[in-house]
């Protein structure tokens, strides 16, 4: 349960109807400094993959890049769940965004001085993940008491949609400028972004109140208290199950896309972007259409469906990706699925925000962040499976293994519902 402080600071920081959630204290700073950093994690994402695969013509060697920057969030999400409950999250916050500056700008080094090598990308992606692995529970739990218990699920709506619009325009920035100016300003970029996102955060006013409990003996209790929270509650188990199936088997497929732009349809850097900027794409549209109603039925539901259009989506596009002129519907099925990642996304949060107690949510944010961490499994595996079945093989048989995933967690939950 909240303290009487914690409630007196959302009393403060509700925003009240008639000013709406953007006039909630801390929410523009909050959402401003997640849009750039956000941006510029896909441009860097984009930037190395094409640099790794001049160099190496190797799809392994692009996912093996790619996962070093999703590595920390499975092997620190948790313990950053526990670091958000117990220490200042603006100071977080801002810390890593430094942190990533500083390893963008080395990498800018590097290449200028033509000693830039992909194990040089290794480390600054790894770098990159440790970041995003304070993403949920700390920034995007402090957007969520920034806006209030109110309006906390158009809050995380408003900034997802602004994630998506970001993931949008980072590929094809990042395309563009790799194409014209090479990886050395792409990451000159990135780095300036970074700190000016700093910046923001800077100057934000502290306004939750950290416990101040942090200690390498307390971490395990409570990693072990939020797991046990979470095996005993329903929703929750269901919403991390999910989480690890689209990691490891959906969001994975962006590692293909500059191999398969590359040798099945022979694109520019420019177009490479474009195509990967088409799911979000639709993910900014449905994230427009969520924050601006109110989506009725349970978020479970809508967070399982989401993710089987995502998998569907995907699985049309892997199949009609076997002829080089289906680069149009291999567009309109990225968009479409972006729908579906809109709608897992948003409710991925907003379960968490809505069911679980103040005291364990960042904790719980934690589990959901390892559960994301999959990712670079899934990376590893897309790549192993390109290299066998060709990117277009391994985009059609992810999209298959995910829906199939899906499909049988839901039968799971229909037997142990009509048990009940």
């Amino acid at each position: 349960m909240p303290t009487d402080m914690e409630n007196d600071v959302n009393a403060v920081n509700r925003p009240t109807p008639e000013f709406g959630v953007m006039r909630a204290k801390g929410f523009v700073p909050l959402w401003t400094a997640g849009a750039v950093s956000t941006s510029m994690m896909w441009l860097d994402m984009l930037a190395a993959a094409l640099f790794t695969f001049k160099a190496t013509h190797s799809s392994v060697d692009v996912a093996v890049v790619s996962a070093c920057r999703s590595v920390p969030l499975l092997l620190s999400g948790a313990v950053m769940g526990v670091v958000a409950d117990a220490l200042d999250r603006r100071k977080i916050v801002l810390f890593g965004l430094l942190f990533a500056g500083a390893s963008s700008a080395s990498v800018a080094v590097l290449s200028i001085l033509e000693v830039l090598s992909t194990w040089h990308l290794c480390v600054a992606a790894l770098v990159s993940g440790v970041v995003y692995a304070t993403e949920m529970p700390a920034r995007r739990r402090m957007i969520a008491e920034a806006a209030g218990a109110a309006m906390a699920s158009r809050a995380v709506a408003i900034d997802s949609m602004t994630s998506y619009a970001t993931r949008c325009v980072g590929p094809v920035l990042g395309g563009w400028i790799y194409g014209t100016l090479g990886v050395s300003t792409s990451y000159l970029l990135s780095a300036a972004a970074s700190f000016c996102a700093a910046a923001f955060i800077a100057r934000l006013s502290s306004v939750e109140m950290p416990s101040g409990r942090l200690s390498l003996s307390r971490i395990r209790e409570d990693l072990v208290e939020a797991a046990r929270y979470a095996r005993g509650n329903g929703m929750i188990m269901t919403l991390l199950l999910v989480t690890i199936i689209t990691n490891l088997c959906g969001y994975s497929y962006n590692v293909l896309l500059t191999p398969l732009g590359r040798e099945t349809f022979n694109l520019s850097a420019l177009m490479i972007g474009v195509l990967s900027s088409a799911e979000p794409a639709g993910s900014f549209v449905a994230g427009a259409i969520i924050g601006s109603v109110r989506m009725k039925g349970r978020p479970l539901n809508w967070l399982i469906a989401g993710s089987v259009l995502f998998f569907s989506a995907m699985a049309i596009a892997g199949a009609a990706s076997f002829s080089k002129f289906s680069l149009p519907l291999l567009l309109v099925m990225f968009f479409i699925g972006g729908f579906g990642s809109a709608a897992y996304n948003i409710h991925q949060t907003t379960i968490v925000i809505e069911s679980v107690p103040s005291a364990m949510r960042s904790r719980v944010f934690g589990l959901v962040t390892v559960g994301i961490g999959c990712w670079p499994i899934g990376t590893m595996l897309a790549g192993l499976i390109a290299e066998v079945l060709s990117p277009a093989g391994a985009l059609l048989a992810l999209g298959v293994a995910g829906f199939v995933g899906n499909g049988l967690l839901t039968h799971r939950m229909m037997s142990c519902s009509s048990r009940r």
